[in-house]
């Protein structure tokens, strides 16, 4: 250890309670509290969340007030806590068919079964300023539950419409309805063969968890969706932008992207049925991809997917088209762009291990960079004339 860390101790409890204080602002202000985050943050509840493999909005909420906003050190906490927890059993997939919608949006079709649902959506609005947020906190609350009131009224009578003009079509199903099933755009393009279809493998095998086990190469795909929904949503971002821009060999389309509730559910041994524990809220995004065929397979459109907690659609669109890019060697395409590199996508997106990795370089390392100053001044010692002769 480190003399100089050794005698730092109190210099370092001295940073934390320095830490609360910034952490608690000016006390002028009233204090955040972990239910304002939650309701009133909770995209960043979700994107906590996520990347932290926890879904509990409440505890993803505490986790970003104690860490001040840094989402990345919130999902530090949130999976440090995660890894404390005891496993009592695993759910049945999730059946997203049957899901809640709040949100429904496709970009291939525009007339489709169950409409679409534009919902909650930063889509349509104007990238300025919003100064009547600055209003008094009770007129703005006040002006909140109206607007949101007269949504869900709106919302309610369109699927009325809807539902009225053709009774024999799905419908959307809002909060508290009931969970008619909305049938998924990649159905429509299943009916003419012209899109992919995955097969369950025989026996159907239980997934590598990678909570629990090491990232291995090749990874199959069930194991690198697990990594990239766990990846941190900026290298996610900048990896699926680099497949549009060219580095890649896909042309996407976003099949379909859904919001809403769907039930968790769990078939207990002794019981021999499904259960449902509960619902969560999920984002669902389906890409749809150009795919000129092979030697095996057909032309025809092959798909990215992604899905994260809550609405975190970024998120899913980025972790769909990497999805995509990723299976290059399964649809036999050439591997050229990083992309398409799983063991460059997969080893670098966890924000954890990429944070961690830059910022212990604050750490001491005073031995390293004496020996490495120890080299450099004899190797310029070992070359005097030629030294003299670059500084000339």
């Amino acid at each position: 250890m480190y003399v100089a860390v050794k005698g730092g101790e109190a210099a370092i409890l001295q940073s934390y309670r320095l830490l609360a204080a910034r952490r608690r602002g000016a006390r002028d202000t009233p204090e955040l509290s972990v239910a304002q985050i939650r309701s009133q943050l909770r995209l960043a509840v979700d994107r906590v969340m996520t990347e932290g493999s926890v879904y509990d909005p409440e505890l993803a909420a505490l986790a970003i007030k104690q860490a001040a906003g840094d989402l990345v050190e919130a999902i530090f906490l949130l999976r440090a806590y995660r890894a404390t927890l005891p496993r009592l059993g695993t759910t049945l997939a999730l059946d997203t068919a049957r899901m809640q919608l709040d949100r429904r949006v496709s970009a291939t079709f525009k007339d489709l079964p169950g409409g679409q649902v534009l919902g909650p959506t930063y889509d349509y609005t104007q990238r300025l300023l919003d100064f009547s947020l600055l209003a008094s906190a009770d007129d703005a609350a006040d002006a909140d539950a109206e607007a949101a009131n007269d949504a869900k009224a709106d919302v309610r009578h369109d699927a009325a419409a809807h539902s009225d003009a053709d009774p024999h079509t799905p419908r959307h199903a809002p909060s508290g309805a009931g969970s008619d099933e909305v049938p998924r755009v990649v159905d429509l393009l299943n009916h003419e063969r012209l899109i992919e279809t995955r097969r369950i493998p025989p026996g159907d095998p239980a997934p590598v968890d990678l909570t629990r086990e090491p990232l291995r190469f090749p990874a199959d795909r069930a194991t690198r969706l697990q990594n990239l929904a766990r990846g941190d949503e900026g290298f996610l971002l900048a990896m699926a932008y680099s497949t549009q821009r060219g580095y890649s060999h896909t042309h996407p389309f976003v099949g379909e992207i859904r919001f809403g509730s769907v039930a968790v559910e769990i078939e207990p041994e002794e019981l021999g049925f499904p259960i449902s524990i509960g619902d969560i809220d999920i984002t669902e995004c389906e890409m749809v991809n150009q795919f000129a065929g092979s030697k095996t397979e057909p032309p025809q459109f092959t798909r990215g997917y992604g899905l994260a907690f809550g609405h975190s659609e970024r998120k899913a669109m980025a972790m769909s088209l990497v999805d995509r890019a990723l299976r290059a060697d399964e649809l036999g395409e050439p591997v050229e762009s990083p992309a398409q590199m799983q063991e460059f996508v997969l080893s670098h997106s966890d924000s954890l291990e990429a944070s961690g990795f830059v910022q212990h370089l604050k750490l001491p390392h005073y031995v390293d960079f004496q020996s490495e100053l120890e080299l450099v001044r004899r190797m310029r010692a070992a070359a005097p004339k030629a030294t003299a002769g670059d500084d000339a």
